[in-house]
């Protein structure tokens, strides 16, 4: 395990020296869809109780903005070291494979964790107006949310490193999120409550491990969910655990990084 920092910190410095495309552009972009749903269904929309459609929206943004991002962060570093050709220097290390896994998978965290932060932060402040909204988003259980946050993030920088091993040139990785990643996230709760669908395409949403991650974070604000949160917990570790054992074995076995 040592020297697993220094990989970790340059992940880190990686997407910190380019914050602009890598936090403030996603945090843009979560602030236009409050911005554009938040307006047109407010008042259209019922989700729970004694809860706002804008207060519902902002937790479901945040964690759709650390999921996609964690998954960006260790997906494109791997990719674009594959094709820029550095990626031997880093074979030619004496790192062991879980070196490698906690380099990617925290400094994919970080990043996730980050922007979700500054989602929260920028959406609070443009409903800072509404005593019922800014109420509203004071965490009920902030354990919770922290718990469902981390494990997202981890589970999807996991994510980004299978797809980053598997894919050997941008398009596939653009593949792998446009027609993968993208679909779970929207698809996952972030703009409606599960309740509102008709009874086949909540059977459906039951197949996504994303609508847990979301659903389990939305209960960390206002204290209701959609589904137990102990299950969710439960399905997103199990999820996460699967996800990490096969990352952890395509570093072991050098899967389209070593001759």
């Amino acid at each position: 395990m040592t020297g697993w920092t220094a990989l970790f910190y340059k992940e880190v410095l990686r997407f910190w020296k380019v914050g602009f495309q890598t936090v403030a552009a996603p945090v843009l972009t979560a602030v236009l869809y409050l911005l554009i749903f938040g307006h047109v269904l407010e008042d259209r929309v019922q989700v729970y109780s004694g809860v706002s459609y804008t207060a519902f929206l902002i937790p479901g943004l945040v964690m759709m903005s650390v999921l996609q991002n964690a998954f960006a962060n260790s997906s494109s570093s791997l990719v674009q070291s594959k094709i820029m050709g550095n990626l031997v220097f880093l074979l030619l290390t004496p790192l062991s494979h879980w070196s490698w896994f906690f380099a990617y998978t925290l400094s994919a965290m970080v990043r996730g964790l980050v922007v979700g932060l500054g989602v929260l932060l920028v959406t609070s402040v443009f409903v800072w107006q509404s005593t019922v909204v800014s109420a509203s988003l004071l965490p009920a259980y902030p354990l919770w949310a922290l718990v469902f946050a981390a494990c997202g993030a981890a589970m999807l920088g996991c994510l980004g490193l299978i797809a980053g091993l598997w894919a050997d040139k941008f398009d596939q990785m653009a593949a792998f999120q446009n027609f993968v990643i993208m679909p779970m996230t929207f698809l996952s709760g972030v703009f409606y409550s599960i309740h509102s669908l008709p009874s086949f395409w909540q059977s459906v949403s039951h197949l996504n491990p994303f609508f847990y991650m979301i659903d389990g974070f939305r209960y960390g604000f206002f204290g209701q969910s959609d589904v137990s949160p102990w299950l969710s917990l439960g399905l997103v570790l199990t999820c996460l655990i699967l996800v990490s054992g096969v990352a952890l074995h395509l570093l072991r076995t050098g899967y389209k990084i070593r001759g």
